[in-house]
């Protein structure tokens, strides 16, 4: 029994071996049937929040009689309400709004902002006039000659490289566009209503079956029909009627694309979620068909197929508390990219997906794992680069909160002018008055993260991270269940390695993605947990098993041993960090049905120096951690590693298991700072205790 976060919640449930053309979905208090729904997808929204209470829910195909389990869950005072209209009430709504729809209506003219407004965002004014003005010379127009392969899905480092220029291209163009189309209407002026044109006529031009199609680059496709649409928004009557007929062609050709292809099957999204491209282009679909409604009937079509499925789950990355399994670096893009689809699509329809639940966990993920001062992101793909706290920046100034202020204040650079001048006046978090640090640690337990901190107001924090995630492998993850990373002042003393150079790349299946690439347990030289990279990753994947907050200390436990598809029956790994003796204990309990060498690995960007009092020591940009391995029988050992991106240096060491067993632990003791922390380990009646300064600590075997 689980309390929703969000009233109502989305109910969804596997598709049906019959495939039928409806469900019929029934909520019952005791034995009261409350309401009654005719679903025609494997998943419904209704429109209307529930009263508080416990309930239970059944579906059945609407052509069959047996009804599945009950299944129970509560809504409570916790439960944050989110309502979304139907579908034909919003669509009366869009249409009754004038053009722009995408914009807040009722601002003034630039020339008559009040002084408050001009101090608020004058600056993103000024950067976005100079900026558009600069590119009206220096940013050339394209064309479908310039990117001669025809890439489809194949995935090559040629193909990666001319999908990554059209995407960076495309992505130039547009932004041009949307930027002088907003111009003009913040101005009037003439000169960016003829950039806005410009931009469009080139972007028209380009084949929607060619280079930049759906199914040679499907970002491409997405970004041209959204822009394009935007912006005839934005312009409202000054585009001329042939121009406008033929840029809305253009729209309707590319969205039918992205709708057939996502709409395949009765949509195998609902079946198949986690596709992280898909994922996004039905965001950009549902708002393409909001500002096209009206246009072409075509839009209503789409609306009705994205809209509703896009708002009942933003992502598929994470449970209802937000987070995002595939990792901070790939949340970082999704706050870019949803950020131009949340903010005119609220305008549009009175739908503020920043109310959402979701997406109020979404920000507390990012100022746990991604504080002020953080150098690099976290597990999955890119997780070696440096993070653009500009998205964080920006979404944090969205919430009316004292935690999302503190973040948005202590993060460096300004917003994005494009996205901070279609933003709310006044911002949110500029109207509080007492910014507030969140809390020193954080369980995101739908994907198996949680984030230790000595003290979140403290620029020179320690912090640990952890992860052992139901999410597997698959996509952009790793395979790194049971891993953590250890920073100081957001500088990486124990870290990730490896690079991202592309998708699929040999590099990326042999050693990036690799368990023997991350902090995390391997056997037998390496043999780590197996890698999925299509369809649901749910066999090979990890857990949380426990966590404790103790005020100063802080603990989690999990549990991998799915990860290894067999090869071991026991694997899990237990982290404490004790915050009065900025320490940290690794426990590892491993066992197998056949004798192994086990490998506990880590991994640094500086040399690993081996102390003569039996701590290996780490030293990086002025921070240091001694690692001290606390169990007989183990060896340390330095090992190779994969590529290393140009100008970086990696090291990697592992504690081994001098012997062969079925069964194995390891206790680690991370003493940040290399304090030289008095410890201890007792026997008793029961297990062991650990004492570490003045923490005591219980050692189970």
């Amino acid at each position: 029994m689980r309390t929703q976060v969000q009233n109502p919640p989305t109910f969804a449930w596997p598709r049906h071996s019959t495939n039928p053309a409806s469900y019929v979905l029934e909520i019952r208090s005791g034995t009261t049937v409350v309401k009654t729904f005719t679903a025609f997808r494997n998943w419904y929204l209704p429109a209307l929040a529930l009263q508080n209470g416990t309930y239970t829910w059944r579906v059945r195909p609407s052509t069959l009689t047996d009804w599945s389990s009950d299944r129970t869950f509560v809504i409570g005072t916790e439960s944050l309400k989110f309502e979304v209209p139907e579908d034909d009430v919003l669509v009366q709504r869009i249409q009754a709004r004038a053009r722009p729809r995408g914009l807040q209506a009722g601002l003034p003219l630039y020339k008559d902002w009040p002084a408050e407004m001009r101090a608020e965002r004058g600056t993103y004014m000024t950067r976005m006039i100079n900026g558009t003005l600069n590119a009206v010379t220096t940013l050339a127009d394209v064309s479908d000659a310039q990117w001669p392969l025809v890439t489809g899905k194949l995935q090559t480092a040629e193909n990666a490289a001319q999908n990554a220029s059209i995407r960076n291209a495309i992505s130039a163009i547009t932004r041009q566009m949307e930027q002088a189309g907003l111009l003009y209407r913040l101005t009037g002026e003439t000169r960016y209503l003829t950039e806005a044109i410009r931009r469009g006529d080139n972007l028209a031009s380009l084949s929607p079956t060619g280079p930049t199609s759906y199914e040679n680059q499907d970002q491409a496709t997405r970004a041209i029909s959204l822009s394009l649409m935007k912006t005839v928004d934005m312009l409202a009557g000054a585009l001329d009627s042939t121009r406008r007929a033929r840029w809305v062609e253009n729209v309707r050709v590319r969205g039918n694309a992205i709708y057939g292809a996502l709409a395949l099957s009765k949509g195998d999204m609902d079946q198949y979620p986690l596709d992280s491209h898909s994922g996004t282009n039905i965001g950009f679909l549902a708002l393409t068909a909001t500002l096209a409604i009206g246009e072409f009937a075509e839009a209503k079509t789409w609306f009705n197929f994205s809209y509703r499925a896009y708002v009942s789950s933003l992502s598929p990355w994470s449970g209802p508390e937000g987070g995002f399994a595939n990792g901070t670096a790939y949340g970082e893009y999704t706050i870019d990219l949803s950020l131009v689809i949340w903010q005119p699509l609220a305008q549009a329809t009175g739908v503020n997906l920043l109310d959402k639940p979701w997406t109020k966990g979404f920000l507390n993920f990012f100022m746990q794992m991604m504080p002020p001062g953080s150098k690099n992101h976290l597990f999955g793909d890119a997780h070696e680069t440096a993070p653009d706290m500009r998205y964080m920046k920006a979404l944090a100034l969205r919430f009316k909160t004292p935690e999302a202020a503190w973040y948005a204040r202590n993060l460096p650079g300004i917003e994005d002018p494009l996205s901070y001048l279609q933003g709310p006046y006044p911002m949110p978090a500029n109207t509080v008055a007492t910014p507030t640090p969140p809390a020193n640690a954080v369980l995101f337990p739908s994907i198996g993260w949680a984030a230790f901190h000595s003290n979140m107001a403290d620029a020179n924090r320690t912090s640990v991270y952890f992860k052992s995630s139901p999410y597997g492998s698959f996509n952009h993850s790793h395979g790194d269940q049971n891993s953590f990373v250890l920073k100081k002042g957001g500088i990486p003393l124990i870290t990730e390695s490896g690079y991202y150079d592309w998708y699929d790349s040999p590099n990326w299946n042999n050693w990036y993605r690799q368990t023997k690439a991350h902090n995390a347990v391997t056997y037998d030289g390496g043999i780590g947990q197996y890698i999925t990279g299509w369809r649901e990753p749910r066999k090979y994947n990890g857990s949380i098993t426990s966590y404790g907050d103790y005020g100063n200390t802080y603990f989690v436990a999990g549990n991998a041993a799915p990860a290894f598809g067999g090869a071991l029956t026991q694997n899990t790994r237990r982290v404490w960090y004790m915050r009065n003796t900025d320490t940290v204990v690794v426990h590892d309990t491993l066992a197998a049905n056949v004798p192994r060498t086990y490998e506990w690995n880590f991994h640094t960007l500086a040399p690993i120096v081996a102390n003569t009092n039996g701590t290996t020591q780490v030293t990086y940009q002025g921070k240091t951690v001694c690692l001290r391995s606390l169990t007989s029988g183990t060896r340390f050992e330095k090992r190779s590693g994969g590529l290393v991106k140009a100008g970086t240096m990696e090291e990697h060491g592992t504690y081994v298991r001098t012997t062969a067993a079925t069964k194995a632990e390891f206790v680690v003791l991370l003493d940040v700072g290399c304090k030289n922390t008095p410890y201890s380990i007792t026997e008793t009646a029961s297990g062991r205790t650990l004492t570490v300064g003045r923490d005591v600590l219980a050692l189970p075997r």
